[in-house]
């Protein structure tokens, strides 16, 4: 076998959250439809694994940008590889087809970068590839084709000139949020594949900024801090979850993204966490009805930073990171590796999402008969595209006046 050469894989994404229509049900023939429940299935199982090695820590990825990132990388994967590729994303290849799934990503990227009203959402891809590293015509037709990636030349005998390339274009594609994803470069580099995500968006009702007020919230029973409390009085969609001991509130955007929060009563953390999967989300959104409530949630901030090849080793996917993985789609011979995995996240969650929409009108009611739920201890959070039925980011707020969050 000739020299093993090493590909690196980033995934930045930025999302400001401000705290919209069920999807069309045209859209239930797409391909995206076919990918969505291994896509939901990855995103938990990430979670659960962040979940067990970090107690106590605040959370935040996306899930689709991971998995967009690594089904990309499966257009060149073969044997083990391949198979333990698309099992480690959710995929039983007896049950969808590889071609499939590449069609299913290239629907679901074709539908999330569709012009919308009321938010900012972007999802793409690019590859970094030394000049004299040659990718197979049939890798680059379909990269282009399915996962809209462009391959961009990158002189990677001149390190710090690459590094300042990659780190300029996920800054741009970020809108700036995103910088420094990658310190240096070792000499066994020949492609670096970057996927990016980039959202914004205003909350359908703003929350009034002159009703936020520092409070206190419970980070245990032995710690509490003074957070800055958005408070609104209005009807959500919400359900009291008895079995699992939580609240689940539903915050829309504009546009057909919608965040849910849930809230475990005191001590349940851990009983709601492990009962986290699509059956239970599922449960959850068919269980939602309106009510007024009294909704208090912190303003907070988090920046993180994962080894994603280390939590996808976990979960089952090893050979690509050694000298047994077999990416010979890429460029014919089996001398590539993926040498290492980051994904950067950042989210920013504020009363309103822009300057327009702080003109929004905000509907305060009485107190008779409101519900009062109060984020003021640990709690989850998913944020959803629902045409696509795509979970763009999920996390834990353990402590939300701690920006970030060390890995």
């Amino acid at each position: 076998m000739s020299s093993l050469h090493s590909w690196w894989l980033l995934a930045g994404l930025f999302t400001v959250a401000n705290c919209a229509t069920q999807p069309d049900q045209q859209q239930s023939n797409l391909p995206y439809v076919k990918i969505a429940p291994g896509n939901e299935d990855f995103a938990f199982r990430f979670y659960h694994q962040i979940a067990s090695e970090e107690p106590g820590k605040n959370i935040f990825f996306s899930p689709v940008s991971i998995s967009t990132a690594f089904a990309f990388l499966s257009l060149g994967a073969k044997s083990a590889t391949l198979s333990q590729l698309l099992a480690g994303l959710g995929f039983n290849q007896k049950g969808i087809s590889e071609g499939d799934i590449h069609k299913g990503f290239q629907s679901l990227l074709q539908s999330l970068n569709r012009p919308k009203a009321g938010f900012e959402l972007s999802l793409g891809n690019a590859i970094f590839t030394n000049d004299q590293f040659t990718l197979l015509k049939k890798f680059l037709t379909d990269a282009k084709n399915f996962y809209q990636a462009d391959a961009l030349p990158t002189n990677f005998k001149k390190p710090q000139e690459a590094v300042k390339q990659i780190n300029n274009y996920v800054q741009k594609q970020t809108h700036g949020k995103i910088v420094d994803v990658i310190k240096d470069l070792d000499s066994s580099v020949l492609a670096v594949l970057v996927n990016y995500i980039y959202f914004k968006a205003q909350w359908e009702s703003p929350f009034n900024r002159n009703y936020t007020r520092n409070s206190d919230f419970f980070v245990d029973a032995k710690t509490k801090v003074q957070v800055p409390m958005m408070i609104d009085h209005d009807y959500y969609n919400y359900y009291e979850d008895k079995k699992l001991s939580c609240y689940v509130v539903q915050v829309p955007y504009k546009g057909n993204v919608k965040a849910f929060f849930v809230l475990p009563d005191q001590g349940k953390l851990k009983q709601v966490e492990a009962a986290l999967g699509k059956d239970v989300l599922l449960k959850w959104e068919q269980s939602l009805e309106v009510g007024k409530l009294a909704l208090s949630l912190p303003k907070f901030s988090l920046s993180t930073s994962y080894d994603v090849k280390k939590i996808l080793n976990k979960l089952g996917v090893t050979d690509v990171f050694t000298d047994r993985a077999d990416l010979s789609g890429i460029t014919g011979a089996r001398n590539l590796r993926v040498s290492k995995t980051i994904h950067k996240a950042f989210l920013n969650v504020r009363e309103n999402g822009t300057e327009a929409a702080a003109a929004a009108v905000l509907q305060i009611g009485d107190r008779f008969g409101v519900i009062p739920v109060k984020f003021n201890r640990p709690f989850l959070f998913l944020i959803v595209d629902y045409l696509t039925k795509a979970i763009l980011f999920m996390g834990r707020v353990n402590n939300p006046s701690v920006e970030q969050s060390q890995n």
